[in-house]
């Protein structure tokens, strides 16, 4: 047994309550859930939003590192489409999407490339820059601005479509622009010109509709259906229940011996700050256009702080057993493996084998990105914490109290259809 069976009241955080997230109009929220889903917004209308951040995987895809356009099916089923394949794998595992509406979230993406900045065009800091265009009601929606325009995400390769043309032409913003050219495509189906309409005072026709606007819709549904305050670990910091074991043994471990709650304090679980945790990398890396290496420095390719190398922004662990694989390559399918990984990463960097991600066939050399692993490991500065098996086997009945089953069940769910009329992503 654990010889620890409490954690300590004053290092719990405090509840979560209606004041930490950003209000939401469900008639915005409704609109936003359709978009999501749409495969309208990509460059060649077969990928949606929810592709890769599908409430059957946790908000994620079930894979380590997913596959964009160019490929049918949904989650470890995905295969790629022989008539048109991709060049690569998207270079990082999809990541869950719980509580980004909340206040506290003004950093996203795993290098943290953009950020809440007041001395910003529009309050944020991309990197379009000075190209930022106005007109995003929050970094939320700000976010959403990146996928469309990735080749491996959802734009599509070359001269495929016109969003990807404009995207290879440089043409992102403005009349013409891949942007637009989306938001013209929205516009064009009568349902979402009334639909937007009825949503937002400032359209009254549908040549108003900006791509901001179908931005702002699509972080208003995300914000609404994927708050998560409901989970048994709530319940307990609330006062209506207690932990039962061995999940107390591991909450005692994680914020004590284990010393999880470094990283993972406050009421979300992460510090939304930079670590270097050592997690192996694998797939195609973040290299320009024309480089030719497999690696993904993280925060360093934002800042250029060589303190940075390796540094990646910690997540959220809520509802955390719903979102395998894990790690920002997604490395690991299984949470415990990932726990006992992340308490030894130097170790694991030695061991690790690519059978433990999930990582649908494909014609490319997933395994070259593991020669960066022995460059990582020097990098790693957390000293290994050992846990015996009981102890990993607590943590991870800990980790399983902060699922919250409003979410897993949804709030407005996957449409039957949307206005597109094209097909909607649908698990097998």
């Amino acid at each position: 047994m654990c010889v620890v069976t409490l954690a300590r009241a004053e290092d719990l955080p405090r509840p979560l309550t209606d004041a930490d997230y950003a209000p939401v109009r469900l008639e915005e929220a409704r609109l936003g859930q359709l978009l999501f889903y749409d495969p309208i917004l990509s460059g060649n209308r077969e990928v949606s939003c929810a592709t890769c951040h599908h409430p059957a995987f946790g908000t994620s895809d079930g894979l380590s590192l997913g596959i964009g356009d160019g490929a049918r099916g949904l989650g470890p089923d995905r295969i790629v489409d022989a008539r048109n394949p991709p060049e690569q794998r998207i270079p990082r595992n999809a990541p869950a999407l719980f509580n980004l509406g909340a206040h506290e979230f003004t950093v996203l993406f795993y290098d943290g490339r953009i950020e809440v900045d007041p001395d910003r065009p529009g309050g944020l800091r991309t990197p379009l820059d000075a190209d930022m265009v106005a007109g995003f009601a929050s970094l939320l929606s700000a976010q959403t601005m990146f996928p469309v325009l990735s080749p491996d995400e959802m734009a599509g390769h070359y001269s495929e479509n016109d969003v990807s043309t404009a995207v290879r032409q440089g043409r992102l913003t403005g009349q013409g622009g891949a942007w637009d050219v989306i938001a013209r495509r929205v516009a064009a189906i009568p349902q979402y010109a009334d639909a937007f309409k009825g949503a937002y005072d400032h359209i009254e026709t549908a040549d108003a509709i900006t791509f901001a606007d179908v931005s702002n819709a699509i972080a208003a549904f995300m914000a609404f259906e994927w708050r998560s305050d409901q989970s048994p670990f709530d319940a307990m910091l609330r006062g209506e229940r207690v932990l039962p074991q061995p999940a107390a043994d591991g909450m005692a471990l994680f914020y004590g011996k284990a010393g999880c709650n470094a990283c993972h304090g406050g009421p979300f679980l992460t510090d939304h700050d930079f670590h270097v945790t050592g997690v192996p990398q694998l797939g195609p890396g973040k290299a320009a256009r024309f480089e030719t290496h497999a690696r993904d420095e993280g925060r360093f390719r934002v800042t250029g702080d060589p303190a940075d190398r390796y540094a990646f922004r910690t997540p959220s662990l809520r509802n955390v057993a719903l979102t395998a694989p894990y790690g920002h390559s997604g490395a690991y399918a299984e949470l415990r493996g990932f726990v006992e990984a992340h308490v030894d990463p130097v170790t694991a960097l030695e061991n690790y084998v690519l059978s433990e991600a999930v990582l649908p066939m494909m014609d490319v050399n997933d395994a070259e990105g593991l020669a960066e692993n022995q460059i990582i490991a020097r990098y790693v500065t957390a000293k290994p914490v050992p846990l015996t098996a009981t102890e990993l086997d607590a943590l991870v009945a800990f980790l399983d109290t902060l699922t919250d089953p409003v979410t897993v069940e949804g709030r407005l769910g996957v449409p039957d259809t949307v206005p597109s009329g094209l097909p909607v992503a649908q698990p097998r």
